[in-house]
């Protein structure tokens, strides 16, 4: 189990950059890891560019140097959208990735925000050694990607103007979802849509394009919605909307590794899960302080207003979901499976 004395340790004792060397008995590996969020430090900042850099050290330190990473945060070497893609062109090792961004590539893998089939991180992380996570697992490999670390992001919705937190509060207005399944929650609820990664929610409220933007709890922190919202919807308590962020690697980049660098990966990735979990349940509980100190009236969801997102979504995203592919209606069916 990694602990913070020896994550900060690791970092201290890893190298900070190998590169592929020519005639040397330990030619090392460099991986690089992109990501669109604001980049840190090891010990502060956005958790999943510190999970990205926390990674980068343990693989350093564990193969004695034969593997590095370095991290690109902000899509400063690959832009957003761009970068599922890149990687299963083996044109890219390694992102920390939305699931759903690629879902216009491969639109089952949407089911990572598909609304109100989560409820809780301990049902989203039961995903990983139940049916529907060997056949995500299995579905992404065959498409040229490996899950290395399993993420969970519950979300929330900062908004200009109202709250939104019944679907009836949508009415009229512009809103971000994340996905084309809660785009298709939305739309049924009477908003109009906007297909945006959350890196550029806030120029689309700051400009009034975007009314309101629907993202995960440390997305509406660290991309400072709090500057341009009036009004924030907490997904701490409940929520309908669960995104799957994990750490992704190029399976071409992968299966050219020696046996022994590829279970030092894998292993360093699951470990960090619990790290994940935690970043994550932290900021849905920091969001609410930093909404509230910025002057914007904060709003919960309870059970029985979930449910009434759950009602839309089931009749209508998940049908859509279902019948896309053979392989989305599974994938829907072996989740529905694992119990909240």
């Amino acid at each position: 189990m990694l602990t913070r004395r020896h994550i900060i340790a690791s970092a201290l004792a890893a190298p900070a950059v190998f590169r592929f060397g020519t005639g040397t008995a330990h030619a090392a590996t460099t991986l690089k890891i992109s990501h669109q969020f604001p980049g840190g430090t090891i010990d502060k900042g956005d958790f999943r560019d510190r999970l990205c850099r926390i990674f980068a050290a343990e693989v350093a330190k564990r193969s004695g140097g034969e593997i590095a990473a370095e991290v690109y945060p902000n899509s400063s070497l690959i832009k957003t959208n761009a970068q599922f893609s890149a990687m299963r062109k083996g044109a890219l090792d390694i992102s920390l990735y939305p699931m759903p961004y690629a879902g216009g590539e491969l639109p089952e893998t949407n089911i990572g925000l598909m609304p109100g089939l989560v409820a809780t991180y301990d049902q989203g992380l039961r995903w990983k050694n139940a049916p529907v996570g060997k056949a995500l697992s299995d579905f992404l490999a065959d498409n040229g990607i490996i899950l290395l670390t399993w993420v969970w992001q519950a979300g929330g919705v900062a908004s200009r103007s109202r709250p939104i937190v019944a679907p009836d509060d949508a009415k009229g207005l512009k809103v971000r979802g994340g996905s084309r399944e809660m785009d298709v929650v939305l739309k049924t609820a009477g908003a109009s849509v906007l297909s945006m990664p959350s890196n550029e929610i806030y120029a689309a409220m700051q400009s009034g394009a975007c009314d309101a933007g629907i993202t995960s709890s440390t997305s509406l922190i660290s991309f400072r919605l709090a500057e341009v919202a009036k009004s924030l919807t907490s997904g701490a308590g409940a929520s309908y909307w669960f995104m799957l962020e994990p750490l992704m690697m190029s399976k071409a980049i992968f299966d050219r590794l020696p046996k022994k660098q590829q279970d030092i990966i894998l292993t360093v990735g699951s470990e960090l899960e619990a790290f994940g979990r935690k970043g994550a349940q932290d900021d849905d509980i920091e969001v609410a302080k930093v909404y509230e100190k910025a002057g914007a009236k904060v709003s919960t969801l309870d059970v029985a207003t979930v449910s009434k997102w759950r009602d839309i979504a089931r009749d209508t995203a998940w049908k859509d979901y279902s019948a896309k592919t053979a392989m989305s209606a599974n994938l829907l069916k072996l989740a529905s499976d694992v119990p909240a």
